[in-house]
């Protein structure tokens, strides 16, 4: 039965305008760069509603944000307040370019770590369950946010930092961790590791797996290899950024369907071409406004995120999803990135399922793909590096190489490589690399 304890659309939608109308109070003139960008729209300061806020304000670019920081070093002028006023300092991974700086006040910073509270309640966290974060303490704010967010719930909180992966499971099931927080990758790496050192996971007492940093989480064959590897433990998905904080959360009820934390941002799906508005059931870019992150607030921000909503929010007023929630639903998580999409002799391919291939393929340990343009025409080939298990690494490259044909009626040369070839990761993988 679905829990009927949750808000109901059109209370979700009046506390988004009602925190919007906010935030532009606060963000005028107080915020130059958004003072600027909103009078060269030649927009008004004030919305009647959601949809003309989506009619008439201007898309914020990651673009825009870099070439501000560039202009005005080392921060920009997207700060509402002085800048004794902030206390938190993080930046991108630089995945994608050039790492974006932000700033936070402790206001917006209580914001986001409630927002991840939420993250961790979704997948059923409670003050009993011991909490292991198998990361680095870096810069980057979401590995920050989980932990204080796990220990306002009241979790007992383990840190991994600075430690190899074989001490890391060690200090794992030492200590009874109950929820780990890592990458899927990385996920998959502790247990390669595991079978190395010989170390048992039954002795792990690891029921969930919080997977973020790639799309891996929503992807059903590695999921399904994940709780099998981690001895059935649930895998729980979830996705964030530095420039607007944790995002969505897993549904309880459907694996691979993500919520967006609402009222805490305003999302939109738009075609990432014309920027128009998609229906249900379409592909598009995400868009969001963090509602509460008033010292350094992102508005209509294009995360470059594409998703596939099941319901827009106007259509789901009585129509809640199975675990009772009435926000946006992404079927699938995030699907990918705008631009990850390859083009191989006219067929769409994205990363996401390709790996979703290779991981129902069965062993492979770990996988690379080059994308090469040769003669104007764009190819992919695969390198793997099988299990340690595997008996047949031949057998395994004559499966893939038929699994990709069926899917994107092209020829994908695999090749298999010795164990312990291929780089492992921490953070997020680079699998992908473009040659020609």
């Amino acid at each position: 039965m679905a829990d009927d304890s949750f808000p109901a659309r059109p209370a979700i939608a009046a506390s988004q305008l009602n925190q919007l109308r906010r935030l532009l109070t606060e963000l005028l003139p107080a915020n130059a760069f958004y003072t600027k960008k909103i009078s060269q729209a030649g927009v008004p300061a004030t919305v009647a509603s959601l949809h003309e806020f989506s009619e008439k304000f201007p898309f914020t670019t990651k673009q825009e944000i870099d070439e501000d920081q560039r202009a005005h070093p080392p921060y920009g002028t997207n700060l509402t307040f002085p800048l004794d006023r902030y206390t938190r300092f993080h930046q991108t991974s630089g995945t994608t370019g050039a790492p974006l700086r932000w700033l936070d006040t402790p206001e917006s910073w209580n914001w986001m770590v409630e927002s991840w509270t939420e993250v961790f309640r979704a997948a059923g966290a409670t003050a009993s369950d011991r909490v292991f974060f198998a990361f680095s303490f870096g810069p980057f704010i979401g590995f920050w946010l989980a932990f204080e967010a796990a220990q306002r719930i009241g979790c007992l909180c383990i840190p991994g930092g600075g430690l190899s992966s074989t001490a890391r499971l060690r200090v794992m099931i030492d200590n009874g961790a109950t929820i780990l927080c890592c990458t899927p990758t990385y996920a998959l790496r502790l247990t390669e590791v595991a079978a190395e050192e010989n170390i048992d996971l039954r002795a792990a007492c690891v029921k969930t797996i919080i997977v973020a940093g790639e799309p891996g989480g929503s992807i059903p064959a590695l999921r399904a290899r994940l709780e099998k590897l981690w001895r059935g433990a649930r895998i729980f998905d979830h996705h964030g950024m530095t420039e607007t904080g944790p995002v969505t959360h897993e549904c309880p009820r459907q694996p691979g369907v993500l919520h967006v934390l609402e009222p805490a941002y305003f999302a939109e799906v738009i075609e990432p071409a014309s920027g128009k508005p998609l229906a249900a059931g379409q592909t598009g870019e995400l868009v969001l406004t963090t509602l509460g992150r008033i010292g350094s607030p992102l508005l209509r921000y294009r995360t470059g995120d594409l998703v596939k909503p099941i319901h827009q929010p106007s259509t789901i007023n009585h129509q809640p999803c199975p675990c009772g929630r009435h926000t946006l639903a992404l079927e699938g998580g995030v699907l990918g990135r705008v631009d990850d999409l390859i083009i191989a002799r006219g067929v769409n391919i994205f990363p996401s399922a390709v790996e979703d291939i290779i991981r129902a393929c069965g062993d492979v340990a770990e996988y690379q793909v080059t994308v090469s343009d040769a003669r104007s025409l764009t190819e992919l080939s695969v390198q793997i590096e099988p299990t340690t298990s595997c008996a047949d690494p031949s057998g395994v490259v004559k499966r893939l190489e038929k699994a990709f044909e069926v899917a994107f009626t092209l020829r994908v040369p695999v090749t298999a490589v010795a164990h312990g070839t291929l780089p492992r990761f921490e953070m997020k993988a680079k699998r992908w690399s473009k040659r020609g």
